[in-house]
């Protein structure tokens, strides 16, 4: 009969912790996106949503500005998970191959630039603390770190536009490499 209550508190225990988590949630990170959103869209709407068409439409056609500057900045501004709305203004065709490489630059680049990713600092700083208890430079790995994972934002979002290709073609699906401006 013990094993009963124990299970039963255990298990309504995880429901309690998956509120207590939700409440942290609702009073952390859900404001501040909810803030960059509201400043991004107002952004938006002042600069014009043409205007900011033509800057995405512009970046796709680059693959260094679609897969490492386009997501170095949004990463920069808006943090993640936010940098990850960028990717709306991108055609179609891209936008998996954007979010690949934006996901994999919120990663790499948190050694250097740590507001970007505060819920994964606590890996960077663990290996940030090995790397200095051998008297070496955490500066020098987050540099390293951020100039590799750059490079291979940019590969693995152009290897990304070659699955998106091939996917598209597969299932008999047409992707728009433009921007279709809404009316």
């Amino acid at each position: 009969m013990d094993y009963i209550t124990k299970f039963a508190e255990g298990f309504i225990r995880l429901f309690q912790l998956g509120g207590e988590t939700f409440i942290s949630w609702m009073t952390g990170i859900v404001p501040v996106v909810l803030m960059l959103l509201v400043a991004m869209n107002t952004l938006i709407a002042l600069l014009g949503e043409e205007r900011v068409n033509r800057l995405a439409e512009v970046s796709a056609k680059n693959p260094v500005s679609r897969y490492m500057i386009l997501p170095f900045i949004s990463a920069f501004m808006l943090g993640n998970p936010m940098s990850i709305s960028m990717g709306r203004f991108m055609p179609e065709y891209y936008k998996p191959s954007f979010v690949a490489s934006q996901m994999q630059f919120c990663h790499t680049s948190n050694g250097i630039f740590p507001h970007i990713n505060p819920g994964e600092l606590f890996v960077w700083l663990g290996i940030a603390s090995g790397i200095e208890t051998l008297g070496l430079s955490s500066t020098d790995l987050a540099l390293r770190y951020m100039f590799v994972g750059i490079i291979m934002n940019f590969v693995g979002g152009w290897v990304t536009d070659y699955t998106t290709a091939y996917v598209s073609k597969q299932q008999g699906v047409t992707l728009s490499k433009t921007i279709e401006v809404k009316a």
